[in-house]
């Protein structure tokens, strides 16, 4: 049919995938905080400090592909 039509919807799905991914990371990190709290065995703390430094990495990653896209696309800047 139309291209860009076919584009637009491509590009709902990829914001769209960024925001649940992110959400997803988000209560990654708040359940690796929680085990970290409930720990009391050294190996296990070391584990979960590991385990929250990566998840605030990706999280980090995906929050600045998010405002990367947000500025490449104005169609998404106020939503709200």
């Amino acid at each position: 049919m139309f291209p860009f039509f076919k584009q637009e919807r491509q590009t709902d799905e990829n914001y769209q995938n960024l925001l649940d991914n992110l959400a997803q990371t988000m209560n990654s990190l708040h359940l690796a905080y929680q085990n970290f709290e409930n720990a009391t065995d050294p190996e296990l703390i070391d584990s979960y400090i590991y385990e929250v430094n990566a998840i605030q990495m990706r999280y980090k990653f995906l929050l600045c592909r998010l405002k990367s896209y947000e500025m490449a696309e104005p169609l998404y800047e106020s939503k709200g």
